[in-house]
C-alpha cells in the first residue's frame, strides 16, 4: 500500500514571530550594549541563549496546534544535516588549534613574508593573511595571529600604519571566504546542501578578480624601506594545511578531510622545534572543542527552532510572500536576489554572518528549490 506524502502545514505568519523574538532579542541587546559603550555590545548576550525564549514561544504554539513540540524540537536538534554541521565545526576547531600550537601559522607568515621582494610588502601581508585565514579558517583568529608581525614589520618598513592593517584584514576575509573549515563555509554548505569543492570553484570566480586587483594597488600604495622577514625554522610544519586544501578540493568527505589533517598535524608536531608530545596533542584538540561550543550550541538550537517554525506554517507562508513581492518571477536571477536579500537582512540584525546563514538557511534552501538555482550557488 503506498503511504500518502504528509499534507504541509497551512502558511501562518505568526509562525515566523518566535524567529522574530530571537532576532529582537540579539539585535536589541547588542545594540544597548553598543550603545552603553560596550566595546564588544553584540557578545554581551549570547546567540545561544537568546534563541531559548523563541524555542518556548515556537513550543507554544505548536502545542497550540495540537502538535507535540517538543517531539518536533528533538527532530529538528538532531537532524543529519546539523549533526553533520556539528562535527565538522568540531574538527575544525581541533585542526585549527593543533596546527597553531605547532607553529605551523608562525610557518605560514615567516615563508610568505620571505618569499617576496621589500617592495611588495603589503601585497605580501595580504596574501599571508590570506593563505593563513584560507588555511585555519577564521578571519578574526587570523588577524590576531598575523596583525603582531605585520606592525613590526610595517614600523621597520615606515609604512603606514592603516594600509598595513588594511592588508591584513582584507586577506584574512578573503582567505576566510574561501576556506573550508570556516564556520561560515560549513553553515553554508550543510545547510543547502551542497558539496565543499564546488562551493570552493564558484566562489574563485568570484574572490581570486577581486583580490588581484587589491594586491596591484597595494603594490602601487607606496614605497618601503628595507626590512628583514621573520626567520622560517620550520617551513614543512605548512604541509597539514596544503593537505586539507589539496583532499578538499579532490572531493574527499570534508570529515574525512579534517580528520586526516588533524593526525598528519599532530605527528608533525612531534618533529617541530619545541617538541609536542600526546598529551598536549589531546589538550589541543579538546581546547579547539571548545572554542566551537558556541557556534554548536546554536547550531543545534536553531535546528529545532527551524523545525518548529516549519511545522508551524511559518516558512511557507514567508515563502509565498517573498514570491509575490518578486511579482511572479520564477528565473534564477530572482532567486538569487530574494535569497541575498534575505541573508544581508540577518546579517544586518545579528552582526554575526554565521547567525545570519543558520537562520537563514532553510528559507534560502526552499527558494533555491523554487527557482532552479543550484545548491552551489
Amino acid at each position: 500500500m503506498n503511504e500518502q506524502a504528509p499534507v504541509p502545514p497551512a502558511p501562518s505568519a505568526l509562525a515566523l514571530v518566535p524567529l522574530l523574538v530571537f532576532l529582537a532579542l540579539f539585535f536589541g541587546a547588542g545594540l544597548y550594549f553598543t550603545l552603553g559603550g560596550e566595546d564588544m555590545g553584540f557578545y554581551q548576550l549570547r546567540a545561544p541563549v537568546a534563541v531559548l525564549p523563541a524555542l518556548a514561544l515556537g513550543a507554544l504554539l505548536l502545542w497550540r496546534r495540537g502538535t507535540r513540540p517538543l517531539d518536533t524540537l528533538l527532530e529538528g536538534m538532531g537532524q543529519p544535516n546539523v549533526m553533520l554541521m556539528v562535527l565538522v565545526f568540531l574538527l575544525a576547531g581541533a585542526f585549527a588549534n593543533v596546527t597553531r600550537s605547532i607553529g605551523a601559522v608562525d610557518a605560514v607568515v615567516a615563508l610568505g613574508l620571505g618569499a617576496l621582494p621589500p617592495q611588495f610588502l603589503l601585497p605580501a601581508l595580504f596574501l599571508v593573511a590570506g593563505f593563513v585565514s584560507l588555511a585555519i579558517g577564521t578571519s578574526m583568529g587570523t588577524i590576531a595571529a598575523v596583525v603582531p608581525v605585520a606592525v613590526g614589520i610595517g614600523d621597520a618598513a615606515g609604512m603606514d600604519p592603516a594600509l598595513v592593517m588594511g592588508a591584513v584584514v582584507g586577506g584574512a576575509m578573503f582567505g576566510d571566504n574561501l576556506s573550508i573549515i570556516s564556520d561560515t563555509t560549513i553553515a553554508a554548505t550543510r545547510s543547502q546542501g551542497a558539496r565543499m569543492h564546488d562551493k570552493f570553484r564558484d566562489n574563485l570566480r568570484l574572490a581570486v578578480p577581486a583580490a588581484v586587483v587589491t594586491a596591484v594597488l597595494l603594490a602601487m600604495a607606496g614605497e618601503v624601506a628595507p626590512v628583514e622577514a621573520p626567520q622560517a625554522t620550520a617551513t614543512w610544519l605548512v604541509l597539514p594545511y596544503l593537505l586539507v586544501l589539496g583532499l578538499a578540493l579532490a572531493g574527499i568527505n570534508v570529515v574525512l578531510v579534517l580528520a586526516i589533517g588533524l593526525v598528519v598535524a599532530g605527528l608533525m608536531g612531534a618533529f617541530a622545534p619545541g617538541g609536542y608530545d600526546p598529551a598536549s596533542f589531546a589538550i589541543d584538540i579538546y581546547d579547539g572543542f571548545g572554542s566551537m561550543v558556541e557556534i554548536t550550541l546554536l547550531s543545534i538550537l536553531i535546528g529545532g527552532l527551524a523545525a518548529m517554525t516549519r511545522a508551524s506554517g511559518g516558512l511557507e507562508w514567508l515563502s509565498r510572500a517573498i514570491a509575490r513581492l518578486a511579482r511572479g518571477g520564477r528565473g534564477p536571477r530572482m532567486g538569487e536576489a530574494s535569497i541575498a536579500a534575505l541573508a544581508a537582512g540577518s546579517d544586518v540584525l545579528t552582526a554575526n554572518n554565521t547567525v545570519a546563514i543558520l537562520v537563514s538557511g532553510d528559507l534560502a534552501r526552499d527558494i533555491a528549490r523554487r527557482h532552479g538555482i543550484p545548491p552551489r550557488r
